[in-house]
C-alpha cells in the first residue's frame, strides 16, 4: 500500500468526484440551516469522529468525556459555525481539525463536560461502545495524542476510498468481485489465490489478473481522490500521501 500513487492528472481525480471538497464542508456557507449544509457537515463529522476521539480519549479523558468531548466539538460545527475563520489556503484540513480541537479542549471542555450525554443535542446515532472498542486496540506504546489521531485520520481514509469504490462496484453489480479481489488491492492473496477465484467466478486466470490490476488503478484514483479532498491544492497530494504512508508504516 506504500505504492507510489499515480494514474488520472490530479485536476482530473480532484474534478470528477468532488466538485466540492471537504474543505467545503467547513466553511460558512449562505444558510448554514440548510438541509444541504447540514448534511454535507454531518458526513463530515460521521467521516472524522473517530480521530477526534481518538486524540482525546488519549489526553487522558475518560470514556465518558471523551465521548463528550468529541460530540461537543462536532455540535460546534454543525450548530455554532465554530469554523467560521477556516481558510483551505492555511493548510490541510487534517491539520486545521486538530488545532481547532486543541483550541476548544483549552476553552471550552468545562462546558462540555456539563452538557447532558446524549439529549436534544445529538448529532446522529453513533455506537460510541463501538469507537471506545476500537480505541482499546490501539497501540499501548506511548504514542502522543497527535501521533494517534494522525494514525486514525490516515486509516479513515483508506476506509472511506476502498467504501467508495465498493459502492461503485456494487452499483455495476460486481460487489462480489470486488469483495474476492479486495486482499490483492494490498499485496495479500485472496484464498486459493488467481486460479480458485478465476473458477469461482469462471473467467480466464489472465482475465482476472487484469481485473485485479484495474481494482488497484482504480483504488489509487479513490485514495488520491479522497486525499485531495482534503487539501488547499492539488499540488498537496502526493506530498499529504507521502506523510500518510509513513503515519501508517511507523
Amino acid at each position: 500500500m506504500a505504492e507510489h500513487f499515480t494514474s488520472r492528472s490530479d485536476s482530473e481525480v480532484v474534478g470528477v468526484q468532488f466538485q466540492t471538497t471537504q474543505w467545503g464542508l467547513v466553511m460558512p456557507t449562505a444558510d448554514q440551516r440548510s438541509k444541504t449544509a447540514q448534511a454535507a457537515l454531518e458526513q463530515l463529522c460521521r467521516i472524522y469522529w473517530y480521530p477526534i476521539y481518538a486524540f482525546v480519549r488519549r489526553q487522558g479523558q475518560t470514556v465518558e468525556n471523551a465521548q463528550d468531548l468529541t460530540q461537543e466539538f462536532f455540535l460546534r460545527v454543525l450548530q455554532d459555525n465554530y469554523f467560521q475563520v477556516a481558510d483551505p489556503q492555511r493548510g490541510r484540513l487534517r491539520s486545521f481539525l486538530l488545532t481547532s480541537l486543541k483550541h476548544f479542549l483549552i476553552n471550552e471542555w468545562e462546558k462540555a463536560r456539563t452538557a447532558k450525554r446524549g439529549g436534544a443535542q445529538s448529532i446522529f446515532s453513533l455506537d460510541e461502545q463501538d469507537a471506545e472498542g476500537r480505541y482499546l486496540t490501539e497501540p499501548i506504546d506511548g504514542m502522543s495524542p497527535e501521533k494517534v489521531y494522525e494514525k486514525r485520520w490516515a486509516v479513515t481514509l483508506l476506509e472511506q476510498a476502498l467504501a467508495r469504490l465498493r459502492a461503485e462496484y456494487a452499483k455495476q453489480n460486481n460487489g462480489a468481485m470486488f469483495d474476492a479481489l479486495k486482499p490483492f488491492i494490498s499485496g495479500e492473496t485472496a484464498e486459493g489465490g488467481y486460479g480458485a477465484l478465476a473458477q469461482r467466478f469462471e473467467m480466464s486466470e489472465g482475465s482476472l489478473r487484469v481485473a485485479a490490476h484495474r481494482l488497484r488503478e482504480r483504488y489509487r484514483e479513490a485514495l488520491r481522490t479522497e486525499v485531495a479532498s482534503t487539501l488547499a491544492t492539488p499540488t498537496d497530494i502526493d506530498d499529504e500521501l507521502r506523510h500518510l504512508m509513513i503515519v501508517l508504516q511507523s
